[in-house]
């Protein structure tokens, strides 16, 4: 760890299909890929334009377009609540029909998806519930989706460390990832689909934990999100994220 970004490992790991080496993803030419920079800020809905982010959105409790801002020292975009207990900003690809291949094209259980992401948090974690991941919808609430995969962290539920949470057919599983939340500090996360339905969780290219099989032919968006648990405005940076699946499967 250096100047709070992580460091990727020296092993050479290979996903089964070899999509990614050594944390990086390559373009396989079996496999379809998404990456997004946020080189235009993932503004609201009703704010799309030509200067705007015309792949992702953001949307949640009193998120407004001033919540967004690039960050330039980070090298990333800045989320921030507007101030209010339960305020929320969360980054979302474009929902509308034909806007947008993130959410165009299925990210389907059965369709050995790979998706990761980078964020950054703020000087000092206080009072904030943060998350990333493949979900059905735009709410942290482990309870709701009856399937989903993402890294969670909530000072409302006295975490020290990510929880990686899983649901399958609505069963839902919560795992201590070990890797403690500290302020100013980069997390890579990834979540990878195996052939077999089967999910693992990476943080900063370590293995953490693994699923059992997936309910079959359940279609993911990918959520990046943050609310804030008192009456101040809370911020994360968020740098890239990245998804790929198998074509024609």
């Amino acid at each position: 760890m250096a100047n709070g970004i992580p460091q990727l490992e020296t092993r050479d790991w290979h996903f089964k299909n070899k999509a990614q080496v050594k944390g990086h993803f390559i373009r396989e030419p079996s496999r379809y890929v998404l990456e997004e920079y946020f080189n235009q800020l993932p503004l609201l809905n009703a704010s799309v334009a030509v200067n705007s982010n015309l792949n992702f959105e953001s949307l949640g409790t009193n998120a407004a377009d001033a919540d967004i801002t690039f960050a330039a020292l980070v090298g990333a975009v800045e989320l921030e609540t507007a101030g209010a207990h339960n305020d929320q900003v969360i980054v979302t690809p474009h929902l509308d029909a034909k806007q947008t291949a993130w959410a165009g094209v299925k990210w389907g259980t059965e369709n050995q998806v790979i998706w990761e992401t980078a964020i950054k948090t703020d000087s000092a974690v206080l009072t904030t519930l943060l998350w990333a991941g493949l979900k059905l919808t735009n709410t942290p609430t482990i309870a709701t989706d009856n399937d989903q995969l993402f890294f969670r962290y909530s000072t409302d539920d006295s975490n020290t460390n990510w929880q990686c949470v899983s649901s399958i057919g609505g069963t839902d599983t919560t795992f201590d990832s070990g890797v403690s939340v500290t302020g100013a500090t980069v997390y890579m996360f990834r979540i990878e689909i195996d052939s077999d339905r089967k999910a693992s969780f990476f943080i900063n290219n370590k293995f953490i934990t693994a699923t059992t099989a997936l309910t079959n032919d359940v279609d993911f968006i990918p959520y990046v999100g943050i609310q804030a648990l008192a009456g101040a405005a809370r911020f994360m940076y968020l740098s890239y994220e990245k998804i790929s699946r198998y074509i024609y499967e």
